[in-house]
């Protein structure tokens, strides 16, 4: 078994999806794995990671303005320490998630035809956020 780990610099240009399918098929093959389990891990509490539909654009808005209307912003968080979409953008990330497992076959990610991998930034402002990806196979 072999194993190869790396970090990813994500520059985010406030909410919304950052597709990041091809940094991480990249990386994933100049190593040389062949078969086996990629994890990644998002280092942040308001930003998450999500595999998702990465043909209809109209895809992300719906899914934004789903998180938008599910937790709004508003006086009614004690924890607003960065300004009102604080803590929105800590509850996003929790139901949206932090890390990803994705098999790896022949070398590539075993995504399906229309999905793609996306670090999805929940709070207004830019960020650069970080991702881990760590991958154990043969």
């Amino acid at each position: 078994m072999k194993q190869a780990q790396t970090s990813f610099a994500i520059a985010t240009t406030g909410a919304g999806f950052t597709e990041i399918t091809g940094e991480i098929d990249h990386w994933l093959g100049e190593t040389g794995i062949e078969t086996g389990l990629l994890t990644i891990f998002c280092r942040h509490t308001s930003a998450s990671l999500t595999i998702n539909e990465n043909a209809a654009p109209a895809v992300k808005r719906d899914l934004l303005r789903w998180l938008d209307s599910a937790v709004p912003e508003g006086r009614h968080y004690e924890h607003d320490d960065e300004g009102p979409d604080d803590m929105p953008a800590h509850i996003k990330s929790m139901l949206t998630g932090n890390s990803l497992a994705v098999p790896v076959s022949g070398g590539r990610m075993a995504l399906g035809t229309w999905q793609g991998i996306y670090l999805v930034e929940h709070r207004r402002v830019s960020h650069r956020r970080n991702i881990v990806a760590h991958i154990i196979g043969d």
